[in-house]
């Protein structure tokens, strides 16, 4: 484990899109995305890097941790919405190379079984790119997760639906899906790196307990003190409790 702190939100985005594109030098073209406040200057800085010719991203294929469901990819709080606005649009990304979990799908489980099969067909991803919830879940595996599940239909936590309803997205707990479909535990820690973003005060417990342990279901993040290959870019905030 490699842990990055800055003193702000803008430079530990700088610092996680330098890696990036070194990264992307070595050949991780497959790379898991996450959605949220948390990656919208991560994006915007990989967006600025690529006009200035600093990075090419014909080769890439990106698959998104999660989604809600049900719910319309064109409507304006879906996370296909959010990456399509913050990132999709503003890159040479090719549209076959877009894979995301289908928020209106008929038959989640199968949606879920194909998004699995894909993933697993490359190996597993080069690259996840990661947040963390204020309880600890990583994509939208909530405590208590199994650390076997891979791409399932789930139940949203209270927490997090009264998180995902601040404001800062949904206006109230009753417009906030009770469910999303997500990438597993197992599924995420296959990945050959993983790189967590986090910032803010709100998230220096969570981020406390995922890096100092103990590895338990409860706080779903800490499953990374297992993968070999994690580095944490924080701000000086999110870093606070740390020990």
């Amino acid at each position: 484990m490699k842990i990055i702190i800055s003193n702000n939100h803008l430079e530990t985005s700088k610092k996680a899109c330098d890696l990036f594109i070194k990264l992307l030098g070595k050949g991780y073209y497959n790379i898991g995305l996450a959605t949220g406040s948390t990656q919208i200057r991560l994006y915007h800085e990989l967006v600025k890097a690529y006009k200035s010719s600093k990075i090419d991203f014909s080769l890439v294929n990106t698959f998104n941790l999660d989604e809600y469901y049900k719910i319309n990819p064109d409507y304006s709080l879906s996370y296909r919405y959010f990456m399509d606005n913050h990132f999709f649009k503003h890159i040479n990304l090719p549209k076959k190379n877009i894979n995301f979990l289908n928020g209106l799908a008929n038959d989640p489980i199968i949606e879920c079984k194909k998004y699995e099969t894909k993933i697993k067909s490359l190996g597993y991803l080069d690259l996840q790119i990661l947040g963390i919830g204020v309880n600890g879940h990583i994509g939208f595996c909530e405590p208590y997760s199994s650390f076997d599940s891979e791409t399932s239909l789930v139940n949203l936590s209270d927490e997090t639906i009264k998180q995902n309803s601040d404001g800062r997205f949904f206006k109230n707990k009753e417009e906030v899906p009770k469910q999303a479909l997500t990438m597993g535990m197992k599924t995420i820690i296959n990945a050959k790196k993983i790189l967590v973003l986090a910032n803010g005060q709100r998230k220096a417990s969570a981020v406390n307990k995922a890096i100092e342990g103990p590895i338990s279901s409860k706080v779903p993040a800490s499953i990374l003190l297992n993968h070999k290959n994690v580095v944490w870019m924080l701000d000086k905030e999110a870093s606070s409790e740390l020990k």
